[in-house]
């Protein structure tokens, strides 16, 4: 009997372990199942709009995962990455530069610009140890209004244009949306198989997995380590002899390369591109993306940002009809979207914020379940 109850017992906690630690995916998983009942939609089309988001989203969302295991927690710069991306995509349409080398022109641009912002951003933050998530942030809306700055009031006075179509009738700007016929969803179709009412786009299902298969293959490389060695801590690392300013700053960059990469995807997929606004909540759906996936603010794996993209998308996909239908309002919907965004990236940075606190007790000999207790001496 007593051999049972302790069975009983260890499976209990052992379950609870698993929901504490995988409580943000439960939730999103819960959420995601309500709201694809009360939406009334087909669990085919679900599944079709969340691999196409899964394709768009996917590279984007990976860029997060080396900054965190180095210890850096989110890069909300990645949008910098982004905006990269985006100039490069503008200077291809300036010179009517169209098909496949006009989409590698704008990545290798992209690319390009990247790595010189790549290696600001590192410096920036290895000067703001300690508050890199909220330096990287700021450092995103000053890049922002750079870019905004040069394409609302240089284009057309200190630069020249050479494609008229896409600047403002008084001559100055590009317009607010700009068509990317010259090369939209080029490589979306490429090994396109149709299954009933579902599209699958093989190569970009497979272009997404793979880069994430290289990007685990980095992980267990000498640099890898070397993220992880500085993740854990970086004095240790440091008494090691690793350059912890140099690794950090070489986590940005990869982190701004792929950011670069996963818009230019982002875009082509669209097919058309909001010049002034397509880059700004790629950093906090991406930072979400992968939170909900079950990754914290100190360690993130593949798994995490590929599960987190199709239970974020997913709930984005049916909250707006769950809303309409359950409400009579589907401004509801779009209301929880941004819920759920802000929500999760708040709810795991607290809870990051437990576990290390725990962490940091345990370590001191302090045990959260004893650490406020009265010490009594022995008579």
């Amino acid at each position: 009997m007593l051999f049972y109850l302790k069975k009983n017992i260890m499976r209990a906690e052992k379950i609870s372990k698993i929901l504490r630690a995988d409580i943000v995916p439960c939730v999103f998983v819960v959420l995601s199942l309500t709201g694809l009942y009360f939406s009334k939609m087909s669990p085919a089309f679900v599944l079709n709009e969340t691999l196409i988001r899964f394709i768009r989203n996917g590279v984007m969302v990976l860029a997060l995962i080396i900054p965190i295991t180095a210890g850096m927690g989110l890069n909300f710069a990645i949008s910098v990455g982004a905006i990269c991306a985006q100039i490069g995509v503008l200077l291809v349409l300036d010179y009517k530069i169209a098909g496949f080398s006009g989409l590698m022109t704008a990545l290798s641009v992209g690319l390009a610009l990247s790595f010189i912002a790549g290696i600001l951003i590192g410096v920036c933050l290895n000067k703001a140890k300690g508050s890199e998530m909220i330096a990287s942030m700021i450092i995103s809306f000053l890049a922002t209004g750079i870019y905004q700055l040069i394409f609302m009031v240089g284009y057309g006075t200190v630069i020249t244009p050479h494609n008229r179509e896409i600047v403002l009738s008084r001559g100055i700007g590009i317009r607010g949306t700009v068509d990317l016929a010259l090369f939209r969803n080029i490589i979306d179709k490429w090994w396109l198989i149709k299954i009933g009412e579902t599209e699958i786009p093989v190569f970009m299902i497979l272009f997404v997995v793979f880069f994430g298969m290289a990007l685990k293959y980095l992980m267990n490389t000498r640099l890898g380590q070397q993220f992880k060695a500085v993740g854990m801590s970086e004095q240790n690392a440091g008494m090691l002899g690793l350059d912890v300013n140099s690794i950090r700053l070489k986590a940005i960059l990869f982190s701004t390369l792929t950011a670069c990469a996963g818009q230019i995807v982002f875009i082509q997929n669209i097919g058309m591109m909001n010049v002034y606004t397509a880059h700004l909540n790629s950093d906090i759906f991406s930072c979400a993306a992968i939170l909900a996936g079950g990754s914290t603010i100190r360690n993130a794996r593949i798994r995490h940002a590929f599960i987190g993209i199709f239970l974020f998308h997913s709930l984005f996909i049916v909250s707006p009809q769950a809303g309409q239908n359950i409400f009579r309002n589907p401004a509801f919907g779009e209301y929880f979207r941004s819920f759920a965004a802000y929500g999760t990236i708040a709810f795991a940075l607290i809870y990051s914020t437990k576990i290390m606190d725990e962490k940091v007790q345990c370590e001191s000999g302090k045990f959260p379940e004893t650490a406020d207790l009265p010490k009594y001496k022995n008579p």
